[in-house]
């Protein structure tokens, strides 16, 4: 059956891990009219790989060592690799129906811009806060983005333009340029509050309590989806333009989201440590401590794989992310390939550390308005 004309209703009453938004893209994916300029300068390597840049398998070989050439043969390896990464992220802690009713609590209108924050059940009996954020003025259908805070104790009041520095405020950035913006917050942090703290110990064990098979990062995807289901529900919404942007914390989110929902047509992740060596990875909040184990064989181009051919940006300062995540973005560019050329992947570094300096606010403005 072509996973493409599945019915939204039918998929989502599917246990979610097995849902619409979690198949293979089509291998015929029609190719984007245009493409950023630079697009060729973020696929050339650094003029030099540090010395903890990491070896990584061929992608392109499959589970008898035959090299993949053919889209076909590609995508009997991407299905076992996605189902090892469901399997080893275990269970969506709840199922996923019909998108959650959105009950508005505040209401403001900055600069052109419809500010929202909504509350809804992203659990049954769990409640959860976002901001959504449209253009006062709309003539049409917008692209829907998936906003993902960093780790901050303001949360979503970061990407909604309330708290922080201004380079992060991307709900508000796009909504200004004509989006409809929608900001969760993570589930580490329990409530909205300037002064609530992250107590990442206690939602842990609240989340092992009702779902003990379930690593921290599946009930991030689940979270990430559900945005999704929101996004591509809200009548201002076109469907078909979704993507997805976050920083440090947030990129981690937006590098398992467009590996494993194909409604995302766009990503830009920044400072989230592509490689499970290059952050904190191994916390119980996110992939656990297995992944230190020597058994543990398997690495993030896999996911970047996961996500062709659709665009993505990686985003690094020489801290999370840089140079030494090219061998990811080199690994995964076959994989692209296969679908054409040219591919949508690559990788910027603004060496500036673990922030979004003017030139990375730039990239990603012109990547996601492009892309979608």
């Amino acid at each position: 059956m072509n996973n493409h004309l599945l019915s939204r209703r039918t998929a989502l009453k599917t246990t979610a891990l097995a849902t619409a938004s979690l198949l293979a893209p089509s291998l015929r994916a029609s190719a984007p009219p245009r493409d950023v300029p630079w697009l060729a300068e973020i696929q050339q390597p650094p003029a030099m790989l540090p010395d903890d840049a990491p070896k990584l398998t061929d992608l392109l070989i499959d589970n008898q060592g035959r090299k993949i050439t053919t889209p076909a043969a590609w995508k009997t390896r991407r299905e076992e690799l996605r189902r090892w990464w469901l399997d080893f992220l275990g269970p969506m802690p709840a199922e996923r129906n019909t998108a959650p009713k959105l009950t508005v609590l505040e209401e403001d209108r900055p600069e052109g811009v419809i500010r929202q924050l909504v509350r809804y059940e992203i659990e049954p009996g769990i409640t959860t806060e976002a901001y959504l954020l449209k253009p006062q003025k709309q003539t049409a259908k917008a692209p829907g983005i998936a906003v993902f805070h960093s780790t901050v104790n303001y949360t979503i009041r970061q990407p909604a333009g309330l708290e922080g520095p201004p380079e992060k405020f991307f709900g508000l950035r796009y909504a200004q340029k004509g989006c409809i913006c929608f900001c969760p917050r993570n589930f580490l942090w329990p409530e909205i509050s300037t002064t609530e703290r992250l107590n990442t110990n206690s939602e842990v064990k609240k989340l092992a309590d009702r779902a003990p098979r379930s690593k921290g990062m599946a009930k991030m995807l689940f979270d990430s989806l559900v945005a999704i289901d929101i996004l591509a529900a809200l009548p201002e919404v076109d469907p078909a333009r979704l993507g997805s942007v976050g920083h440090s914390l947030g990129a981690k989110e937006t590098l398992y989201l467009a590996a494993f929902d194909d409604r995302v047509k766009a990503t830009v992740s920044s400072e989230g440590g592509i490689g499970t060596k290059f952050s904190n990875w191994d916390a119980p909040w996110y992939l656990g401590s297995s992944i230190k184990e020597p058994t543990f064989t398997h690495e993030h181009h896999e996911l970047l794989a996961l996500a062709a051919p659709r665009p993505f940006l990686l985003l690094g300062g020489n801290s999370a992310d840089g140079d030494r995540g090219w061998p990811f973005i080199s690994a995964a560019l076959p994989v692209y390939e296969l679908y054409g050329k040219p591919a949508r992947l690559g990788q910027f570094n603004h060496a500036k550390g673990h922030a979004v300096p003017p030139e990375a606010e730039e990239k990603i403005e012109q990547w996601l308005l492009t892309y979608l």
